[in-house]
């Protein structure tokens, strides 16, 4: 069960983080240390790789993430992380760190204003996800809060917010891949949080707070602001 108990789950922590940093050094290697040729020629590829720098930012991505992911699982995430979690969570970093960088670094494009777009996307969306789940933290943390519904911060704007934060920063990261493949991932990301994140959470919420939720979901978008 993912949602309803806030229990430590150490194991399952430690399997994402452990995961999550091996595929990290994957990247590395791929994109900094040569990797991406021997890569390249394991699918037969013959043509230009792409630019030093575009390879040095496409590894900035995934070192970012690595910071905000890890501390979100090991701060942050206060509830049950089960072993399906513990499963599908190295599934999405194996797809942004190694599947985004193969596809990247495979690219040799010039930069340009797409560039400067998906950088802003990157960095609009790893902030909405972060700073929203910052400002939860706070606020739980006080104990006049104990047992309510936080709707404040970014999640008057979204139910799931830190979702659609989500949303942005892969989307800016495929983007910025110029590889028209790598949209698979993001427009499997939105299909995930909106046809089966968003609806248990949901109910996990209907469940443990009742009208409170109710009046929140039907002045609230459930994921994408203003919009859906």
């Amino acid at each position: 069960m993912i949602y309803g108990h806030d229990r430590s789950s150490r194991a399952q922590r430690a399997t994402i983080i452990v995961a999550e940093t091996v595929f990290a050094g994957v990247a590395l290697w791929i994109l900094l240390l040569g990797g991406i040729e021997t890569v390249g020629s394991w699918f037969g590829f013959t043509g230009a790789v792409a630019l030093p720098f575009r390879r040095l930012v496409l590894f900035l991505f995934v070192v970012v993430t690595y910071v905000r992911m890890t501390l979100m699982i090991t701060v942050l995430l206060k509830r049950n992380v089960g072993w399906e979690e513990a499963v599908a969570v190295p599934l999405a970093f194996f797809l942004y760190y190694v599947v985004l960088s193969v596809l990247g670094g495979l690219r040799a494009a010039p930069f340009g204003a797409l560039d400067g777009v998906a950088l802003a996307l990157f960095a609009s969306g790893a902030t909405a996800n972060t700073l929203s789940e910052l400002l939860r933290h706070r606020w739980k943390r006080d104990p006049r809060n104990q047992g309510k519904l936080y709707t404040g911060g970014l999640f008057r704007y979204s139910r799931h917010v830190n979702y659609f934060g989500d949303i942005l920063w892969v989307s800016g990261w495929a983007l910025f891949t110029r590889n028209p493949w790598s949209a698979i991932i993001p427009a499997l990301l939105f299909c995930m949080f909106a046809f089966y994140n968003v609806p248990l959470l949901d109910r996990h919420l209907a469940a443990k707070y009742a009208s409170e939720f109710q009046a929140y979901r039907r002045g609230t978008k459930g994921l994408i602001p203003f919009v859906f």
